[in-house]
């Protein structure tokens, strides 16, 4: 049975909710202080802010698969940077398999941006290219190298921001045995902040389309909920996520949760 390459996901959700209660009222009212535009580019992927995400993504259930479920540990960094006068930010993401039903654990496979960023009056915008590693062997990844264009947009108004983030990626090499790997991944992005160091918005949601199947392989509608604090001194948004994925007809994730701190680190 094939399964979903865009693995699975897992956390232990009392984790991230005892280190939330043990933030002190002090720190959250400094976090309350903090400029609203390093909230805002928090959330925002075109932003150029340097941060470190640590993410436990949990499938409660599966479509086509009774009574499983899947962890995943991901790590993701952003780091911006100049060439000459263009913005840069590339983005890492780096997924570990903690358990799933079919696959054993460990690294799955690399995605890694590269976008360029051109800021404007109503927000900025990136394009630039995107690569699929094969760092999760045959059993726990494609064995596909693959390859393609991201682009994206962002509109920022006071307290919101609103836009889309598109990733395709496209076979270029790999085991020939193995499926190609031919997809188009659409991410809304939505995030209002309500004040006090919260906001709310739009989980990840990456609509995927499966150009080899002509199929949409992946249809999630989800929210977020999301807090901002200063512990020790360093930004910190923490977030909840919840995902339903309409897609019924393949086994793939049903009911997904995802529980982040992701650390930030402005440049004055």
């Amino acid at each position: 049975m094939r399964f979903e390459r865009q693995i699975t996901r897992g956390l232990k959700p009392g984790i991230v909710l005892l280190i939330l209660l043990l933030v002190s009222p002090a720190e959250a009212q400094e976090a309350e202080s903090d400029d609203q535009s390093l909230a805002q580019a928090a959330s925002d992927p075109t932003a150029s802010l340097m941060n470190v995400q640590l993410s436990d993504w949990y499938t409660a259930n599966y479509w086509n698969l009774p009574d499983k479920s899947a962890n995943q540990f991901v790590i993701r960094t952003a780091y911006p940077f100049a060439w000459g006068k263009t913005k840069h930010i590339m983005r890492l993401t780096v997924p570990f398999v903690t358990h799933h039903p079919a696959l054993s654990s460990g690294l799955s496979d690399i995605t890694l941006f590269d976008l360029m960023v051109f800021d404007k009056s109503w927000g900025r915008w990136g394009v630039g290219p995107v690569a699929l590693l094969p760092t999760g062997g045959s059993n726990r990844g494609a064995e596909k190298w693959g390859l393609g264009p991201a682009v994206g947009f962002v509109m920022a108004k006071p307290k919101l921001i609103f836009g889309i983030f598109n990733q395709n990626i496209f076979t270029v090499a790999g085991d020939d045995d193995r499926p190609d790997v031919n997809v188009s991944i659409i991410q809304p992005i939505v995030n209002r902040q309500l004040g006090g160091g919260w906001a709310v918005g739009s989980s990840e949601m990456s609509v995927t389309y499966n150009w080899d199947t002509s199929a949409w392989s992946s249809l999630p509608l989800g929210a977020s909920i999301l807090k901002m604090t200063k512990p020790g001194g360093i930004p910190v948004q923490w977030s909840f996520q919840y995902e339903y994925n309409f897609a019924d007809d393949q086994v793939v994730a049903k009911n997904l949760f995802r529980f982040t701190a992701k650390l930030l680190f402005p440049t004055k």
